[in-house]
């Protein structure tokens, strides 16, 4: 029997903007619907309205879930844009290190937590598919951008201390008289996933949480626990968020029937641009979530078909209500504290999640909260 750390509470869903466009098909040459501020802005309010905690705002260089040159949203200037429209929900922006200054990307991150009201965090992404980074002419090495990640949060941290100059000197940042003023309004979370040795080391001594994609149980729950040392080495407590998609339906039959369909149209060219990302990665996650398996089946209710068509996490909890919420809830009490959760496509599935599952997932929750 799996071991089962003690539950912290009740934990924070998320939702996710699909900045790479949306459908009810994906992986085809085009996105049946754009990721156009219009559409992206539908995603957010509903989001919003439905309850959820925060949304996740992925970055990229190239279009991720369709072919690589299909239209894609740029994160900063829509989250400030998302950030106008909405009131409460909080926005999860991914950030990559090592392409805008340090000096001004803190100043970019305060202002946009001032617009928002203090609605900002920020998911450091320090590694990339192949090919991606190079696309912009970057040639770090994996370690080595992790190293210079650690001291991105550090001289940010500081930045935002004091309305006052200040100086840094790292190995790889290097600030002279720098300010950020005015700071941001809230206190913006540092978030960090990967598999990695050099992940799991960084995200101990800088990251408020640890962000894993989803996993069969047995595979994920030694790798928490190795991170959940190393946070305890530093003299922290870590907490835990899990990214993962549904396809969840009132019959389980449903459910893989609409997971069948979405990859019913999917592009040649784009299976083999996914491949070939993902062929010679350096990232340790997207090795194991483009892992090959019988019919795509990494368990009974694991699919990780969307990881054919998709960079990053490409694996979903596809079920019944019943069957996804006790998924989700055992993964709760491995010590998830936040999921981040989309489906496509992202209004109609948001829609069905926030209604039909959570409210069940919730109980079982609080039932054994009460215990």
């Amino acid at each position: 029997m799996s071991e089962i750390f003690e539950p912290r509470g009740k934990p924070k869903f998320d939702w996710f903007i699909p900045i790479d466009g949306d459908g009810e098909h994906i992986g085809t040459d085009k996105a049946e619907i754009p990721p156009t501020f219009d559409y992206l802005k539908k995603v957010a309010l509903t989001a919003e309205k439905s309850g959820f905690y925060s949304l996740l705002v992925p970055t990229r260089f190239s279009n991720g879930l369709f072919d690589e040159n299909a239209p894609l949203a740029e994160t900063w200037t829509t989250v400030a844009a998302l950030a106008s429209v909405t009131e409460k929900i909080r926005f999860l922006v991914a950030v990559r290190p090592g392409f805008i200054s340090v000096g001004l990307f803190a100043q970019m991150a305060a202002t946009l937590d001032q617009i928002s009201g203090g609605r900002l965090d920020l998911n450091i992404v320090p590694g990339g598919i192949e090919g991606d980074m190079e696309r912009l002419g970057e040639k770090t090495d994996h370690d080595t951008r992790y190293e210079r990640a650690s001291e991105f949060i550090s001289a940010c941290k500081k930045l935002w201390e004091k309305p006052e100059a200040i100086k840094f000197n790292g190995e790889f940042i290097h600030l002279n008289g720098a300010v950020c003023s005015p700071g941001p309004k809230g206190n913006p979370a540092f978030y960090l996933g990967g598999a990695s040795e050099a992940a799991l080391n960084l995200s101990a001594d800088k990251a408020d949480t640890y962000l894993a994609w989803i996993l069969p149980q047995e595979t994920l729950e030694p790798h928490l626990k190795k991170a959940r040392k190393k946070y305890m080495d530093k003299g922290r407590s870590p907490r835990f968020g899990l990214r993962t998609h549904l396809i969840v339906r009132q019959s389980e039959r449903e459910a893989w029937e609409i997971a069948d369909e979405l990859l019913s149209q999917t592009s040649k060219s784009v299976l083999k641009q996914r491949a070939k990302s993902s062929k010679n990665t350096s990232m340790v996650g997207q090795r194991s979530q483009t892992q090959q398996y019988e019919n795509d089946k990494m368990g009974r209710h694991l699919w990780n078909g969307i990881s054919n068509v998709r960079v990053n996490c490409g694996t979903a909890i596809v079920g019944n209500v019943e069957q996804v919420s006790e998924e989700l809830l055992s993964y709760w009490r491995l010590g998830i504290d936040e999921f981040i959760l989309s489906g496509f496509p992202h209004v109609t599935e948001c829609n069905i999640v926030s209604e039909q599952l959570l409210p069940v997932l919730k109980d079982k929750i609080d039932e054994e909260l009460s215990v």
